[in-house]
C-alpha cells in the first residue's frame, strides 16, 4: 500500500485553508461613477412606447382633429339660426361617441376572438412517415413506466 504524500494533519489543514480562501459572495458598495458632470435631460418628442401604442396614439390624434370642423360648423349654424339650446348641443357632441362606442366594443371583441384562436399548422413530409402514439401510465411512489402502443 502506498503512503500518502501529505500527512493527514497537513491534509486537513490544507483543506481548511482552501475552504476558507474560496470567496462565495462579494458585494461592492462603492458608488458608481457618472459619465460626465451633466445631469440627464428629457428628450424631445413622444415618450418611448411600443410600436402598437405609437400607431394607436397617431390614429387617436388624427381622429380628434377630424371631428373639430363638423362640430364647429354645427355649433356655428345653431348659434346663427337662434336654436343654440345647450341640450341640443350636448346631444350633437355626444352622438359620435354614442355611435362609435358600441362599434369599437364589437371590434375589440372580434379582435380578441381572433387572437385567441390557435395557429394553423401544416406539416408537409417527403418520404415514409412512421407515427406512433404511446400512452404512458406511471403510478405510485416507486413506479414502473409501461409504454403501451
Amino acid at each position: 500500500m502506498k503512503e500518502p504524500l501529505i500527512p493527514a494533519s497537513e491534509e486537513v489543514t490544507a483543506k481548511e485553508d482552501a475552504d476558507r480562501l474560496i470567496t462565495t459572495a462579494f458585494r461592492d458598495d462603492t458608488p458608481l461613477p457618472r459619465c460626465g458632470t451633466t445631469p440627464p435631460v428629457p428628450q424631445p418628442g413622444r415618450p418611448p412606447m411600443s410600436q402598437k401604442a405609437v400607431d394607436l396614439s397617431t390614429v387617436m390624434l388624427s381622429a380628434s382633429v377630424a371631428t373639430i370642423p363638423p362640430g364647429g360648423i354645427a355649433i356655428a349654424a345653431m348659434i346663427a339660426s337662434g336654436y343654440a339650446d345647450p341640450t341640443v348641443i350636448g346631444m350633437i357632441c355626444a352622438a359620435p361617441a354614442a355611435i362609435a362606442l358600441p362599434i369599437f366594443a364589437i371590434a375589440r371583441l372580434l379582435r380578441g376572438a381572433k387572437e385567441a384562436a390557435p395557429d394553423v399548422h401544416h406539416h408537409h413530409y417527403t418520404g415514409p412517415v412512421d407515427q406512433r402514439t404511446l400512452h404512458s401510465s406511471t403510478r405510485g411512489l416507486w413506479a414502473k413506466t409501461n409504454n403501451q402502443q
